[in-house]
């Protein structure tokens, strides 16, 4: 877990580089837009399926379900049980085009 100890006992630890994302999350309540950071190497599924119980959002957007913008944070963190269906913005496609 420690990288390595500096002799006077500072711990240095491995920074874990992560990419973000642009998203639109759809939770029981609320539509949200933002960004969630992945691990280079894992997909968007691979970061819901992990244990945590919270997943973090950074530049959100809160809207209500009649699409009013209600809250703008640099920080958001969303319960994954509240969480109805995430969708990656480079994802989405026109709906024309669906039969």
């Amino acid at each position: 877990m420690f990288s390595s100890f500096e002799e006077k006992g500072k711990i240095f630890t491995q920074v874990v580089t992560k990419k973000p994302i642009n998203v639109t999350i759809q939770t029981t309540s609320h539509l949200i837009r933002g960004k969630i950071h992945i691990r280079p190497e894992d997909r968007v599924k691979d970061e819901l399926n992990r244990k945590d119980l919270f997943i973090a959002v950074t530049d959100a957007v809160v809207f209500s379900n009649s699409g009013e913008s209600l809250y703008h944070s640099g920080f958001l963190s969303v319960n994954t049980e509240q969480i109805v269906w995430l969708m990656p913005d480079e994802e989405v496609k026109p709906a024309g085009g669906i039969k």
